[in-house]
């Protein structure tokens, strides 16, 4: 991304900002009517959710309610769900993602991404994960093809995860939706959905909700002081600088409209000491054990 940049272009011809509002962890009709009324004060016209945040009915009456405050209509933003663990599974997945539009009060979703590789319920190990994210990806795909579903991607995604969507499916992931940053770089993973023409999107950009040690890693922080910006805006930064799309969170309406303001560049020797930060942590669930 140059400084500039604002939107990244899907394969599925669509476009959709690189920044957009995430509402993990964000309920409550009072607060959530906040927050989306900061991020749209903001400018931020792109926001994630997901039917496990317990949240889609209050961020769709918010949005209602606040759209014609900015002049805005719901074809101005970009919104995303993700299905639930549990919804795994041909029929399971379409009445999943059709609740979730009821839920919103939409007509289409811009983003419906499958929100974790395997089902709730059956053991990460055994074979049947596949076999029913398959079927959910099939089921998927129909309600993309009718339109109601404009975009569909995953997320928690490894390679092998994709590798094995590939050997079934006949439309190819928008998205891949997952934990990364310079504790957790995930750089093959970041490749190969290069390679094939998925956008990779960032959650846990600042690290752990409870946990900061990304945030306040000496390197951040150097390179923040340096700059004059928050450590918050470096993290973000460093993804964005890469083609990588990043959704922070805040319910502190200064926060939130600092987390937007990403337009300046990280020198390359800044980029190279972040991405040469030696400390691995994750800092939320492991993909990888799924089969």
């Amino acid at each position: 991304m140059a400084s500039g940049l604002t939107n990244v272009s899907l394969n599925t011809g669509r476009v959709m900002p690189i920044i957009g509002f995430g509402t993990f962890q964000i309920v409550g009709k009072g607060l959530i009517y906040r927050v989306i009324d900061a991020a749209l004060a903001s400018g931020y016209r792109s926001f994630d959710t997901a039917a496990v945040y317990g949240n889609e009915e209050d961020i769709g009456q918010a949005l209602k309610e606040l759209l014609p405050k900015y002049g805005l209509t719901r074809d101005d933003i970009f919104l995303t769900s993700k299905l639930a663990p549990n919804d795994h599974g041909k029929n399971s997945a379409e009445r999943a993602a059709r609740k979730s539009l009821s839920h919103l009060g939409v007509t289409y979703l811009d983003m419906y991404l499958v929100h974790w590789p395997g089902v709730a319920g059956i053991p990460m190990e055994s074979s049947h994960n596949l076999k029913l994210r398959t079927e959910t990806w099939n089921a998927l795909s129909e309600l993309y093809e009718k339109g109601i579903l404009r975009g569909i991607g995953v997320s928690n995604y490894t390679v092998k995860h994709l590798e094995e969507l590939f050997a079934h499916c006949k439309i190819k992931p928008a998205v891949n939706q997952v934990e990364f940053h310079p504790h957790f770089q995930q750089k093959e993973l970041l490749k190969f959905c290069t390679t094939h023409g998925i956008h990779l999107q960032a959650y846990s950009s600042l690290g752990g909700s409870y946990n900061h040690s990304l945030v306040d890693d000496p390197v951040v922080t150097s390179i923040a002081r340096k700059l004059g910006k928050g450590s918050a805006q470096v993290l973000l930064r460093w993804a964005v600088q890469q083609g990588v799309g990043v959704i922070p969170k805040s319910v502190t309406p200064n926060r939130i409209a600092e987390n937007i303001k990403l337009n300046f560049s990280l020198s390359e020797e800044d980029m190279t000491a972040l991405g040469s930060i030696k400390k691995v942590e994750k800092y939320a669930w492991n993909p990888a054990r799924v089969a």
